[in-house]
């Protein structure tokens, strides 16, 4: 109490000097952003069940700081400053261990300062490197906060409810306005409102094809993609849980499944699908049934929506737009790679503007494209140490609450990697990447705490309700 009021009495005298100098608006943000800092200084957790919200419903809305960026890298931001605080007061101490995933994660953060110094000097273009590359540090960085923050069973039901709540007001925005007008380009005034940034690029995408379901994704793929994440943990959630939280999951799974064939994104379909046949080859409870719902629904879907067709009958055809694309990005690749040995850096994404070559809509390509060969091998290093170690080594016989988290995770980021495939927007997107990060993490955890029953699968008992 004897720190705290000439805490409160600088403060109001701080903010009432503000007061003349900056007009109400501002004031108030400052004061909103002030109050928040020290609210998370004292609970970090909360930072990262306000940013798990935030980026799965909100992802690119921008705030102003100096520099533009979304608000939900600003939460994160300060989640990790108040996590240093928490350190520097010694509440963190023996909650992180480094495990072969994460030193090899920490060894791909690393090495990137490489290419970032050389495509600094090399690349010739307009972006901010230093910038882009700390928000991508800080992106991957979520995998760390995993161990320091979700401590208990209860904190890791918030946030997984704090990511499904995010999923499914997402979900009731896109669909609502897209069953409404049938038209992309409605969205387009609501993301003015909530401020992303390059609205030219946005009205770009929705026009492309007006008729592929628009979120706040703003790109049907990367709602696709995000879908594909987060449908399996919700489901196996729900499936698991009773009451509201039950309600919660079932919902963002259904919701999400639709939302995903509105969306036509073809390789967030197939990668579900593959997981779905790799689910009931493991005997996962549910697993077939689910598959023969999803074709019903899906066909009935088809049969209403013509645009739905015409993408699916397009899907492998040499003569479709996108495919025609890709090939050629993949026949020029080489000439990229001999170009870019040591990749681009993190000044601007591909392709370099005046170079004459395209992008590349692969995962593991585009790291190559990024960050060079060695970057690529060493995401290819985590990515094999995480599935070494969270793999099921038998049957997966029976579901419960713990396993589920597991399960879904595990499975929502096996989908992830088979988009990869097709897109490349788990390697340098920011925010989606995050998240991809966090459930790497949470099925990590999972793992560790439970072994029995999420290794042992085949004997593991059945605690569901």
């Amino acid at each position: 109490m004897a720190i705290g009021l000439p805490i409160a009495v600088l403060l109001g005298l701080l903010f009432g000097a503000l007061l003349w100098v900056l007009p109400i608006v501002k004031l108030l943000i400052l004061l909103v952003g002030v109050a928040l800092t020290l609210t998370l200084l004292r609970k970090p957790l909360w930072g990262l069940l306000i940013f798990a919200v935030l980026a799965t419903s909100l992802p690119y809305t921008t705030v102003q700081l100096g520099i533009r960026t979304t608000i939900s890298e600003a939460v994160l931001a300060l989640t990790w400053l108040a996590v240093f605080w928490q350190a520097f007061l010694g509440h963190t101490r023996g909650l992180f261990k480094w495990h072969p995933t994460e030193r090899s994660l920490a060894w791909l953060m690393l090495f990137s300062a490489v290419p970032f110094v050389i495509g600094m000097l090399t690349i010739a273009a307009e972006g901010n490197g230093p910038v882009n590359w700390v928000r991508w540090l800080m992106n991957l960085s979520v995998l760390f906060l995993v161990p320091l923050l979700l401590r208990t069973d209860r904190d890791r039901d918030q946030l997984i409810v704090a990511l499904l709540l995010g999923n499914l007001a997402m979900l009731c925005l896109s669909i609502f306005i897209f069953l409404k007008d049938r038209n992309a380009m409605t969205m387009i005034p609501i993301l003015t409102d909530l401020k992303y940034a390059h609205p030219e690029a946005v009205k770009d995408i929705f026009s492309a094809n007006y008729q592929r379901m628009a979120s706040p994704w703003v790109h049907p793929n990367l709602t696709g993609g995000i879908l594909a994440l987060f449908i399996p943990l919700a489901f196996l959630y729900g499936m698991t849980r009773n009451g509201w939280r039950r309600a919660l999951g079932l919902s963002v799974a259904i919701l999400g499944c639709a939302g995903l064939l509105l969306s036509i994104s073809r390789g967030a379909i197939v990668a579900l699908v593959l997981v779905l046949f790799w689910l009931s080859y493991k005997r996962v409870p549910y697993s077939v049934r689910i598959i023969g719902l999803g074709a019903a629904f899906g066909v009935a879907l088809v049969m209403f929506y013509p645009p739905l067709q015409e993408r699916l009958m397009s899907m492998f055809s040499a003569s479709n737009a996108s495919t025609e694309i890709r090939f050629e990005e993949y026949a020029m690749f080489p000439e990229a790679m001999a170009r870019y040995p040591f990749g681009i850096g993190f000044k601007i994404d591909p392709p370099v503007p005046g170079s004459g070559l395209p992008g590349i809509s692969n995962l593991w390509l585009n790291f190559i494209y990024k960050i060079g060969i060695p970057g690529m091998l060493l995401f290819i290093a985590v990515t094999v140490l995480w599935w070494r170690e969270v793999r099921p080594k038998g049957a997966i016989r029976s579901i419960n609450p713990q396993n589920a988290i597991w399960l879904g995770s595990l499975a929502g980021v096996m989908a992830a990697l088979l988009t990869g495939i097709f897109d490349h927007y788990y390697s340098f997107t920011f925010v989606i990447i995050a998240l991809f990060w966090l459930l790497v993490g949470l099925s990590l955890q999972q793992v560790r705490l439970y072994p029995q029953q999420t290794r042992d699968c085949s004997t593991a008992k059945d605690v569901s309700p």
